[in-house]
């Protein structure tokens, strides 16, 4: 009896499937296949968010793209790092594209660190709020004021200041309103459908 055997080269590149939790977020009718600018800003500031929430950030990022099975978009910490400067604010700036694959990869994996930390985001906008009507400095709040200065440190370490969207958060107290509205982004990302709205919000503008 004769078998016939088909043996496939051992460097024969196969096409990876992509990712099914990717499949939650729709792909907009834009007219290529990359991001707009205003989106790749976005994302990168939210994650610039949760890296201050979260000491070792980077760590936490690398770990939830482990747990969604993502790192096929996002191989390592060089990747992820490439993938953020994208946004044209930073110092830093790739003019790679970012590529709706790569940042529905980056969008669920902050919707999903911001569900872990709901309770967080919750605590930290009602002592925001709290303070602000008490007329208190952010200071009185030790976890907060402590937050509010990574943020800063991370923003002015990060962005480019000849831009002049970066110079205009040149005070204290104007970056402390973007960390937390940013805050409020994440937390509308832990609602009913939240990542999908989210999502959608990137491209305001951008699409009829």
């Amino acid at each position: 009896m004769i078998f016939s055997v088909s043996v496939m080269p051992l460097n024969s590149p196969t096409a990876q499937p992509k990712p099914m939790i990717l499949d939650n977020l729709p792909s907009p009718p834009i007219s290529s296949n990359v991001m707009p600018r205003r989106a790749k800003v976005q994302i990168d500031l939210i994650l610039l968010a949760i890296e201050a929430l979260e000491l070792g950030g980077s760590e936490v990022m690398l770990a939830m793209v482990q747990d969604l099975q993502l790192q096929e978009i996002i191989k390592n910490r060089v990747v992820l790092w490439r993938l953020r400067s994208t946004n044209p604010l930073r110092k830093a700036h790739s003019r790679r594209n970012l590529t709706l694959d790569e940042a529905k990869a980056l969008v669920v994996v902050a919707c999903y660190i911001a569900r872990r930390l709901t309770v967080v985001l919750r605590q930290f906008l009602l002592e925001y709020q709290q303070l602000n009507e008490k007329q208190l400095p952010v200071e009185n709040n030790f976890r907060l004021s402590e937050y509010l200065e990574r943020f800063r440190a991370h923003f002015r370490s990060r962005m480019n200041p000849r831009r002049t969207t970066v110079s205009d958060y040149r005070s204290d107290e104007k970056l402390n309103a973007l960390a937390m509205s940013l805050l409020s982004q994440l937390l509308f990302c832990t609602g009913t459908s939240g990542m999908q709205r989210f999502w959608i919000s990137l491209f305001d503008g951008e699409v009829e």
